[in-house]
């Protein structure tokens, strides 16, 4: 005899998936903000259309498994009909998931086509390489020339910070000295490896003020975990100020003061580190 509390199962399973689901605002993102990155404008809606595709066809494959197991289970000794076959049941789950996969695949290599998109260099407003090494990071901004001190070296023990100017976009050149590894920013949705060998290049623009973590997403030895960086996310003109300040100390090393005194340009250069150049030697 079929038991009385099994005629609940369809309303527990409803309010199943009511309790365990959330507000609209609540879930938008999916643990992903809108409008931080122009990645995130092309990926994020292909990431809440994936989930809820998948959780469309779980709670279907949930119910599929628990209606025989408490709607069709032994209820005497008799043996239960067999069925060898189901033509239409058959095509139906192997059409289904392949339409299903189908769409999902063209959505993404739209999405895709568009984030690794490299535009001419006259619609790029900032060049940045970035080198991938064990452990660190390496940041060079090619908008401030061949100085050296436009290069931001990290240390496991100090990540470096990449500076990113609000709503403007950047072209990166991403490479690796030794093994592979991942420029990873997980708030942006964007990830792309640093190769040996291998030259890789990602556009994008940052669209939210703030500070953002980064990592390298692919195992490259005993201190992976620790090779961190930091993304921060200022206006323009702070952008400009900060890359003015990299390189203001080598400028004023590498300049000719207009003294006849040439011992003064020395001190100054010992105390920068740097060397005086040839030029600016002038005679008493």
């Amino acid at each position: 005899m079929r038991r009385p509390h099994l005629k609940s199962i369809p309303s527990v399973l409803a309010a199943t998936f009511l309790l365990t689901s959330c507000s609209k605002g609540e879930i938008s993102g999916l643990g992903f903000e809108e409008g931080l990155s122009s990645v995130n404008d092309h990926s994020l809606s292909l990431w809440q259309w994936s989930w809820i595709a998948a959780g469309v066809v779980g709670v279907f494959t949930l119910i599929l498994i628990l209606w025989p197991v408490f709607f069709h289970r032994k209820k005497d000794e008799s043996f239960p009909k067999q069925t060898q076959y189901n033509i239409p049941v058959e095509v139906a789950y192997t059409i289904i998931p392949f339409i299903i996969v189908a769409v999902l695949f063209y959505f993404t290599v739209q999405s895709e086509s568009k984030i690794v998109k490299i535009t001419p260099d006259a619609q790029v407003s900032h060049f940045i390489d970035v080198e991938g090494f064990q452990w660190s990071w390496q940041f060079n901004y090619k908008d401030a020339g061949d100085y050296k001190s436009a290069t931001v070296t990290g240390t496991p023990a100090q990540p470096p910070t990449l500076y990113l100017p609000l709503g403007e976009n950047v072209r990166f050149t991403l490479t690796a000295n030794d093994v592979v590894h991942g420029f990873w920013i997980p708030a942006f949705m964007i990830q792309m490896q640093n190769l040996p060998g291998v030259t890789n290049k990602l556009e994008f623009s940052a669209n939210k003020l703030g500070t953002f973590p980064g990592r390298c997403n692919i195992l490259c030895g005993r201190n992976h975990s620790q090779m961190l960086f930091t993304v921060k996310v200022v206006t323009p003109a702070e952008y400009q100020t900060y890359i003015e300040g990299l390189v203001a100390e080598e400028k004023a090393a590498n300049a000719c003061p207009l003294t006849p005194n040439a011992q003064p340009l020395q001190q100054e250069a010992a105390r920068l580190h740097q060397p005086l150049r040839e030029d600016c030697w002038l005679s008493g």
